[in-house]
């Protein structure tokens, strides 16, 4: 869940999925303002089944969603298919997304709202597109966040406004186990 890391006069610990999320979110801010956003095609749809009403949201959303690198058509009167998704993602669940957006559709009054969210979308596909918490990052993983971080604005905050960071000085740390300079 984090990683711990040492700088000059301090400790770090900082929480893997919150920093990559926040990373993942400002890389689809960067390829939006750059242009459309890359997909990667699937070999074979992925068929999601949802209620009627849900897939009724995310066929009437669907040119936005395009916009963003997801491509889904209707599948039925209770399924939609997943013909893309956003390259920046990589192997992202996408009946997670799907599922995510359907929700967040529901929660919007209509398909003009969706253009106005972009952001609150894009938030949910970098939510889905992050490292889980759990998930053990190899050393070269770690150091490529933590450089990724150094880089990039805003990075000390998730996107839902959390931390994705605390810094503890070693001169505090030293004082909690009694010792002084």
């Amino acid at each position: 869940n984090f990683i711990v890391a040492q700088n000059g006069d301090s400790l770090v610990l900082v929480d893997q999925h919150a920093a990559h999320e926040r990373l993942v979110y400002e890389r689809f801010k960067a390829q939006m303002a750059a242009g459309p956003i890359a997909s990667q095609a699937h070999l074979i749809p992925v068929v999601i089944e949802l209620p009627q009403e849900d897939c009724d949201r995310l066929e009437e959303a669907a040119p936005t969603l395009e916009k963003l690198g997801l491509y889904l058509e209707r599948f039925g009167p209770r399924a939609v298919a997943v013909r893309e998704t956003p390259a920046l993602l990589g192997q992202t669940d996408v009946h997670g997304l799907v599922r995510d957006l359907a929700d967040g559709l529901a929660e919007w009054d209509s398909a003009e709202a969706v253009s106005d969210r972009l952001d609150a979308i894009i938030a949910r596909m970098a939510c889905h597109g992050s490292v889980r918490s759990g998930r053990r990052l190899r050393v070269e993983e770690m150091n490529a966040l933590l450089r990724e971080m150094e880089a990039t604005p805003h990075s000390g905050q998730c996107i839902h406004g959390r931390p994705t960071y605390v810094e503890l000085k070693l001169k505090d740390i030293e004082r909690l186990f009694g010792r002084t300079r």
